[in-house]
This record gives C-alpha cells, sequence and structure tokens, in this order.
C-alpha cells in the first residue's frame, strides 16, 4: 500500500517507492529505495515536498509516530492515501539474462516510441510539451541497462526506417545510459544522460515533415534547414519551462565535432562538457547502425570500425569507454570465426570484449547454410576465436536479428 506523505516525516527504514517533485532537480538516481539518515538529509535539502512510501516494504509513518518519531502533522493540501502498490520501474539491483530482459526492452521500445511521437504531435500542433513528462521513460530506460546493458541498446537498434525519427530518441537515451555507467558518472551525470538522450533531437519536430521524412538525399538547401533543428531544439525546450543546462546543452550541440568541425557552433573539445561529447558519439552510432528512409543502417561491428578511423569527429577517451559499453562486437554484429564458418553475436560477456556468445549458421568455405548452435567463446575449451567482421550486405543475409531475437 501506498501513502504519501512530507518529506519531514520521513524516517530510516520506510521505503521511498515514488518522489513527488521534478525529476531533474532531486538528488537521486531511482524514486524507489529504502530510505537512510543520508537519503532524509539529501531529501530535505532538495525541492521534493512530498514522497510515496510503500508500508508493505518499509516502516509505516504511523509506526514511526507512535514509536516516539516526532513527525510533524500532514501539511494542508498533502492528503494521506492509501493505493496498491505499484511495481517498482527500475528493479536495477537483480541483473537479468539477455532472454529475460528482451522482452521487456521490447515493452520500453514500443511505449518509448509512442511517447516521442505523442511530444512531436504535440509540437507540430502548436502546443506546448512538458519534458518531465519524460522522466518515467528515462527511469525505465535506464532499469533495463542496468538489469542487462546488451537487451535494450540491441533492440531499439531494429527500428524500421518509418520509426527511426521516434525510436532513435529511446535508442540514444540507452546508449548514453550504458556510456555514463562505464565512464562511472555520479548518479546526477546519468539521469541528465538519459533525459539528454531522450530529448536531444526534440529539434526535429519543428522540421518540415516533406524533409525529415525525405527518401532520398537532401539538396543543400533542406540539409541547410535540417542543420537548424540543434538549435530549434533547445529553443523549443527552453520555452517550456526545461532548465536543466546539461541537457540543453546535448541539445544544441550534439552535432559538434571534437575538432571544432561540427555545428551550430564549431565547438572544440574544451569547450564542449563531456555528456555533450558523449552524445556526439551515441547520436552517429544508432543513426549509422540503424535503416533511415534514405539509407539502409550499417552493421554494429563495422559502424565501430569506421567510427574509430574518422579521426578529429569524437573524443577519443569517450570513444574508447564507448567501444567498452557496447562490446568490441556489438550484439548483431556478424563476425567470421576462425573455423571459417560465420555467426552473429547474440550477448556480450563482462570483462571479455572480444569473446561474446554467438550463434554459429553458416559455412564460408561451403557458402551453405548450417545446423545452428550458440557458442560461448569466453568458454575454457572452446577452441574458436573471431578473426574479422563481415558484412551482411556483401553475404546476402537481411534480418540477421531474427537469429537473437527470439
Amino acid at each position: 500500500m501506498l501513502r504519501t506523505i512530507h518529506v519531514d516525516q520521513l524516517r530510516p527504514g520506510m521505503h521511498v517507492q515514488r518522489l513527488n517533485g521534478p525529476w531533474l532537480k532531486h538528488p537521486f538516481w531511482r524514486s524507489s529505495f529504502l530510505a537512510t539518515e543520508r537519503d532524509i538529509e539529501r531529501l530535505l535539502a532538495s525541492e521534493v515536498e512530498t514522497v510515496d512510501i510503500d508500508i508493505r516494504r518499509g516502516v509505516d509513518a504511523d509506526v514511526a509516530a507512535s514509536a516516539g518519531g516526532d513527525a510533524p502533522p500532514i501539511p494542508a493540501g498533502v492528503h494521506a492515501i492509501e493505493s496498491p502498490a505499484r511495481s517498482p520501474a527500475a528493479p536495477a539491483a537483480i541483473p537479468a539474462t539477455m532472454d529475460a530482459e528482451l522482452g521487456r526492452a521490447r515493452r520500453i521500445c514500443e511505449e518509448g516510441r509512442d511517447a516521442v511521437a505523442a511530444m512531436f504531435r504535440e509540437v507540430r500542433m502548436g502546443r506546448m510539451i512538458e519534458p518531465e513528462r519524460m522522466a518515467p521513460l528515462a527511469e525505465e530506460i535506464t532499469a533495463s541497462v542496468e538489469r542487462h546493458p546488451g537487451a535494450l541498446i540491441s533492440i531499439a537498434r531494429l527500428k524500421t526506417a518509418d520509426d527511426y525519427t521516434y525510436m532513435h530518441s529511446v535508442a540514444v537515451s540507452a546508449l548514453m545510459v550504458a556510456l555514463a555507467r562505464q565512464l562511472d558518472l555520479d548518479e546526477d551525470a546519468c539521469r541528465e544522460a538519459a533525459m539528454g538522450g531522450l530529448l536531444h533531437d526534440m529539434g526535429k519536430a519543428c522540421m518540415p515533415v516533406d524533409i525529415l521524412n525525405k527518401p532520398g538525399r537532401l539538396t543543400d538547401d533542406e540539409y541547410a534547414v535540417m542543420r537548424t533543428h540543434p538549435e530549434e531544439g533547445e529553443r523549443l525546450l527552453r520555452d517550456s519551462g526545461l532548465e536543466n543546462t546539461a541537457v540543453l546543452h546535448m541539445v544544441r550541440h550534439h552535432h559538434e565535432k571534437y575538432d571544432g568541425g561540427g555545428y551550430p557552433a564549431q565547438l572544440e573539445a574544451d569547450a564542449t562538457p563531456l555528456l555533450t561529447r558523449m552524445s556526439a558519439v551515441c547520436d552517429v552510432y544508432d543513426a549509422i547502425t540503424s535503416n533511415r528512409p534514405y539509407k539502409e543502417g550499417w552493421d554494429p561491428g563495422e559502424s565501430l570500425r569506421r567510427m574509430v578511423s574518422w579521426k578529429g569527429h569524437f573524443d577519443p577517451a569517450v570513444l574508447k569507454a564507448f567501444v567498452a559499453s557496447v562490446g568490441i562486437y556489438p550484439v548483431g554484429s556478424l563476425v567470421r570465426l576462425s573455423s571459417d564458418r560465420l555467426a552473429v553475436v547474440v550477448e556480450q560477456r563482462p570483462g571479455a570484449l572480444s569473446a561474446p556468445r554467438v550463434k554459429v549458421f553458416f559455412s564460408a568455405r561451403s557458402r551453405t547454410q548450417i545446423l545452428q548452435h550458440e557458442l560461448d567463446l569466453a568458454e575454457a575449451g572452446c577452441g574458436e576465436r573471431i578473426i574479422g567482421v563481415e558484412s551482411p550486405q556483401q553475404w546476402g543475409f537481411r534480418e540477421l536479428e531474427k537469429l537473437w531475437v527470439s
């Protein structure tokens, strides 16, 4: 059962299920946790006024008061309500297998696509948007990445050309969270990374639909229009009341390059915050691995190899951390094994970036299909190793995801 109380009434041992305040301004990464004295101190110093506690998972406010607690009365306008407890959105402390998380990842992607599409519609209808309505989605994305980093990142990449504009935001948010974790950033930065990923392309809602969805290459004039979307996005979010400077900077400058060759301001590395440099990497990776109206996506492994070769485009340290977060051979990569067989990567192994779990399905030597089976290349005595990344297009393979998405 949930009960709403003022933060002054919070005591150690109470299970906070929800923080009733601006997500980007409260001092916690998750809104569900067992309160400690330090947690309460941080909440009292924040802008959060009330919280919902789950009395079935922690101490009740009435129990705390009867035990001698000096909880003040509930202020006017704050009602002690009871309702069925909702499942926490982020059971991040419990890791999940790839197979178990894929189902939840699909649901998050569907909900995320609909949420971003709805916000785009609001903009196009001339209505004011509420960016903080994306906070629950950002928390779900974060929880999924924490349970299993590869599942949501891999599923989000499988967007269709029609879904690209909306799903791209979900994918970049997931990639940003994974990268933030890899870089061991603090809670505030991780929260901003998730939200920045979701909102970074909102300026595209201001672009003419015929240009945004054009199936062919843009003309110079059309490209000039599209290059205004970062600035339009920042303006849109500022007008909507968003004040977080880190998120706004990502929105405006995620197309800047490390050597100062990007847009709109040609910022060089020392003038670009870390989160913005991270967003540049995540935005490009998802863009080039996705099917878009005017081009087919590249293989994940090939995409990483090309990104590494683009000197001056990305912060080298950030790119190195990004490779570590998605793996040298990301899920979905087509690889050639030392036995001259082809396989698709189905799961990364922590601490074994060059030895993922793969599904073998084709003989490169005889150019024939073989009985599909999985191999854990990190397993002792496996006897196989990856010797290169292959191009699915050159082999004529389509829909490789069917080999790893059950």
